[in-house]
Formats: structure tokens, sequence, C-alpha cells
């Protein structure tokens, strides 16, 4: 394939209205991109599917492991693939951001936890996408690494099944098990330390183990860790207010952020939150997510983590989310903007024009940002970002369209539209500048897709012989 398609086809395998014969053609060819690209799309048909299992490179058989938008069914087909890297790549599971992948049928995981290799079942234990039911039955495994694994499940296990491995015969089963019960045991909390010594694990269990008060006396004492121990729910109020004027600056915040502590309380903590700090959701926030009366005070909160915590809560209510969109804090509003279900859509705008932060482009993808009257505002702007929004516009003006289309900032995003005539994408689809948007609009024609393929010297693919043709 000459060098000059390249871009040209690889605007064509973006085009959501390419038809299987066109996507089976496309990675086909020795180009890594598109065998990698073609595998992750969202929307891929059956035909494709087949194709791609049938492919005899086994990076575009794991590309499909990796995507988590393909139906768990046809994923599951992956079992039988020759290759153990394909089948452990399936194990692993999809990773997609900021959501779950759906689980794989049963039937699957049962074969994966039989399957010859031990590297593909311990794979799939360790996989944070491998769902509770299934590791809930292996706390009677041979293999303690199995037990272990089981832990994960923890309140899915019987009384009796938690007691034998809390006493579990091996040392790793018996600590995963005693971390689920540390934060309501001080014993258990105890010998976890005593084991962890000054390893990094000491650290989580810490901020989370119910410590004895003498012990917690001496940890403070020592010096060490104190961070972590800040976050410990079980600190008596002598030890909090130590640790309010501790010299650290991260100590102090994080006294500051305790469930207990009143506004008033949280004033007189020497802290500071930095606009640019990236602070994690505060987890006694979000175990009361539904709880509106209680996201309300920390949406009026003077204490900027407890907003930022509230910012992410689904149920934060309507009143709140009002107030949180006006916050002084950046990472506010930009929190309620990425993450509540129902943004303000003025929000959504205000932080795509005027944010500094990189995620403000992807804002205009987040329900409810706003589309209607947007030609009429920023269509004749000066500056070439709000010209762009102009095509989100369900009533923009042809005339405007066409204008877009020609202009050299905007003709890119313009050439996807789906809106514009016919004519028009072809016009775009002959300039190199413009082509490889234009081939990704959906409003092409399938044989104007076939015929650029042509053109490009890609081979033609039968659809009924499969492994032949890829």
């Amino acid at each position: 394939m000459d060098d000059r398609w390249t871009e040209v086809l690889h605007g064509l395998v973006g085009n959501t209205a390419a038809p299987a014969d066109v996507l089976i053609r496309l990675f086909g060819l020795e180009d890594e991109w598109l065998r990698w690209v073609v595998p992750r799309r969202i929307d891929l048909p059956p035909e494709v599917v087949d194709a791609i299992l049938a492919h005899p490179d086994r990076r575009v058989r794991t590309a499909l492991a990796d995507n988590a938008d393909v139906d768990p069914g046809q994923r599951a087909r992956l079992l039988d693939d020759p290759d153990p890297r394909v089948v452990l790549a399936l194990a692993m599971g999809p990773t997609p951001y900021r959501r779950r992948a759906e689980p794989l049928p049963d039937h699957a995981y049962e074969r994966l936890l039989t399957h010859p290799r031990s590297l593909v079942r311990h794979e799939l234990i360790l996989s944070g996408a491998t769902p509770g039911h299934i590791l809930a039955p292996l706390a009677d495994h041979e293999d303690p690494v199995f037990r272990r694994a089981s832990c994960r499940a923890w309140d899915r296990l019987a009384r009796r099944t938690r007691e034998r491995l809390l006493h579990d015969e091996d040392p790793g089963v018996r600590r995963e098990a005693t971390l689920r019960i540390c934060h309501e045991d001080e014993e258990a909390t105890t010998r976890l330390l005593e084991e962890a010594g000054d390893s990094w694990e000491a650290a989580d269990i810490l901020a989370r183990g119910r410590l004895a008060p003498e012990l917690a006396e001496r940890l403070v004492a020592r010096g060490r860790w104190l961070v972590e121990l800040a976050t410990n729910p079980g600190l008596t109020p002598g030890l909090v207010a130590r640790l309010a004027v501790d010299p650290d600056p991260r100590v102090r915040l994080q006294v500051s952020a305790r469930p207990e502590l009143s506004e008033a309380e949280r004033a007189a903590v020497d802290y500071t939150v930095d606009a640019e700090a990236r602070l994690g959701t505060l987890d006694w926030v979000w175990e009361r997510r539904e709880d509106a009366e209680f996201l309300r005070q920390c949406a009026r909160s003077a204490h900027t983590w407890l907003r930022r915590s509230a910012a992410v809560c689904p149920g934060l209510p309507a009143d709140a989310v009002e107030l949180l969109a006006a916050d002084e804090d950046f990472a506010v509003r930009l929190l309620l903007a990425e993450f509540h279900p129902e943004p303000p859509p003025e929000l959504l705008l205000d932080l795509y024009l005027n944010g500094t932060h990189r995620s403000v482009a992807m804002l205009v993808t987040r329900p409810g940002f706003p589309a209607a009257g947007l030609a009429a505002r920023f269509g004749d702007s000066p500056d070439p970002q709000r010209r762009l929004l102009a095509l989100r516009d369900p009533g923009l003006e042809p005339e405007l369209l066409d204008r877009l289309s020609r202009d050299p900032a905007t003709r890119g995003s313009a050439g996807r539209d789906p809106r514009l005539p016919l004519a028009r994408i072809r016009e775009l689809l002959a300039d190199p500048e413009t082509a490889p948007a234009a081939a990704a609009n959906p409003a092409l024609p399938p044989e104007d897709m076939r015929r650029l393929l042509d053109r490009a010297e890609v081979p033609e693919i039968r659809m009924n012989d499969r492994t032949n043709g890829c």
C-alpha cells in the first residue's frame, strides 16, 4: 500500500458506518495500528468478530479479548484459541476507563479455572474483573493462591468459611483473611503490623486497622507513618489533637478531613488544600454517596476536600449540585462535571471554554453538554475551538457548515459531520489534507468506502473465507 493512503485508511477505520467487509479488508493489511484499532471498535458486526477469531496474528485476537465493549459471550469464544497468550489476555480481562467490564459467562470462568497453564489460572483469580461469585467457592481450593483470592469475596463467605480462612495453614491466606477483619479487631491489627514491620504494607494497615490505645500511642510517639495514622478511625481525641499540630502539613491535612470533626474543629487545624493537589475521594464520604442530606452538608463545608468528595457522589441532590457548580475550587467544578449523572449544561460549557486542565476537552461527550444555539453563539468566533462548538448544534445552518468545512482550523471536524452534502464530502475526500476526515464521515456511502480501498490497492477479502482472507 502506498504511504499516502495510510492516513486516509486510518480515517476510514474510525467511520462508525463502515460495513463488515470494509473493516475486514482494513485489518487484513500489514498495518499494526489498523490491526489494533479494528478489534477495539465499540460496534463490531458478528462477521468481523468471526474474522478476528480466525486471524493468524494473535495480537489481533488479543485486542478482541481486551475490548470491554464486545459482548462477553463473543469474547468467551477465545477460550479455544490456540495461543495461550490470547487466553491469558481473556483471563486478565479488559480494564475500561472508569467502569467495570461486563463479566464473562460463568462457563468461561469454569474453563479458565481449570486451564492447563497455571499462569492463566492465577491471572484469572488476581484480575479485578473476576466477579465475587466466582471467587467465593475457591475458599476450599487446594491451592493457597486460590484460597487467598476467595478472601476478596469476603461478604459472600459463610461465617464458618471465614473462620477457616483466618486459621488457614498458609500464612498468606491467613494474612489476607485477617486484613478483612482488622478494621474491627485490635488483636488482628496488631498481628498484621508485627508481620509487616517497616514494609509498605504497614501503611495500609495503619490507615484502617483498629488500634489498641496503647499501641496507637507508641506509634504516634515513634513518628513513622503519621500520614496514614492520621486517617485511622480509632484514634483517641488526644492523639487527634496532637497530630493536628504536627509539623508535617500532610499530617495536618489528613487530620482536618477526619469524619468526626465539626466545621469549627476543621477550621482550627492549620491545613492547606493546593488547587493542583490530586486528592482521592474520602472513603467516609463515598460510603454515604446516596445520602442526600449528608452530601448537602459536605457541599456546604468550608473544607475543599469534603466538597471535592461530594462532587463525585451520584446521590448529590439538585440544590447541592447547583452550589458546587459555582464552587471557587476548579477541581470541585471539574469533578462535578465529570462524574455527576446530570451535570449543569452551562457548567460543562464554561469549563470547556475556560478550563486549562487537559480533560476539559472531553466534556463535550458528557450528558447534557449544551448543543442548541451554539452555532449562533460561536459560529463566527475568532477562536477556532469555539467555532468547533457550532458543529454540535442540531440547528446548524447548511451555509455555516459549508463554511466550517472550508475553514483550515475547523475543516477536519466539519469533514466528519454527516450533515454535509455528499458532493462536499467527496470534494473533501479528493483533497489530501481533508481526505482522512472525509473518510471517517458516516454519510459516506459504503460504495465510496470500497472504492477507496480499491484505489489504495487493499486486497479484497471473501467474507466466506475468513481464515485465508485474513
